[in-house]
């Protein structure tokens, strides 16, 4: 990439301003959970109630997120869904425990109440994000992290300097095998926060000797800290 961007700005007369990617971790839930929230407000004027039941239970990692919709007899008026969905979505987007998107989950509106008089719109989005920041939080919520898969080629004299950086960098090693000419091959995995800048690493624990034997590929989401306690 750095060839790439000199290349850029000596031929091109382009200069780009770089920085290190944000890594997206995740929040999601390991067991079933219900929840219910009552939004009443009286302020003198026009009063504000909502009130949404749900529950949600984990999906397979990649699911991402299924709404479903079993409220019935007017329990939650047609006209008022849009805003139970809108408040689901806000909380979605916000997380429950540590301010991350919550992944992998159902989550299924199945009673509520309404007043006809003081039933409104905000009402029901703060009835049903309040819902499910609760049910999340009673579900065993967990963060998820991107873990990445990574070869590299090392000098062989060099090996227990890379093993022990990437053992301290929270990284797994998975095994060695040796190559030709006094080099050999380590495979791990790591948390990919702990990556960005692992090139330079290497490079400073090997003496400029260890290129990248492979790519470094995100293969999954891994457990980060478990328990709403995590914040």
């Amino acid at each position: 990439m750095q060839i790439a961007l000199e290349k850029m700005e000596n031929i091109y007369k382009l200069e780009v301003e770089t920085s290190e990617p944000n890594i997206e971790f995740y929040e999601t839930i390991t067991r079933p959970a219900e929840a219910r929230y009552r939004h009443k407000k009286q302020s003198g004027g026009a009063g504000q109630f909502g009130e949404v039941h749900l529950s949600v239970q984990p999906l397979e990692r990649g699911a991402g997120v299924k709404f479903i919709n079993k409220v019935v007899g007017g329990a939650i008026p047609t006209s008022l869904m849009p805003a139970v969905e809108k408040g689901i979505c806000q909380a979605v987007n916000e997380g429950a425990i540590s301010g991350n998107p919550i992944r992998d989950i159902e989550i299924t509106v199945f009673d509520g109440k309404f007043h006809s008089v003081d039933s409104k719109e905000i009402a029901f989005v703060i009835a049903a994000k309040k819902a499910l920041v609760q049910a999340v939080t009673d579900a065993s919520p967990i963060v998820l992290e991107p873990i990445a898969q990574l070869e590299v080629n090392i000098p062989t004299d060099k090996l227990g300097d890379v093993t022990g950086d990437l053992s301290s960098h929270r990284g797994f090693i998975e095994g060695t095998r040796t190559s030709n000419l006094g080099y050999s091959y380590l495979s791990a995995k790591a948390p990919f926060v702990e990556l960005q800048d692992y090139a330079t690493r290497l490079r400073a624990l090997t003496g400029g000797k260890a290129p990248l034997a492979s790519n470094i590929v995100i293969t999954n989401l891994r457990l980060l800290h478990c328990k709403s306690r995590y914040v």
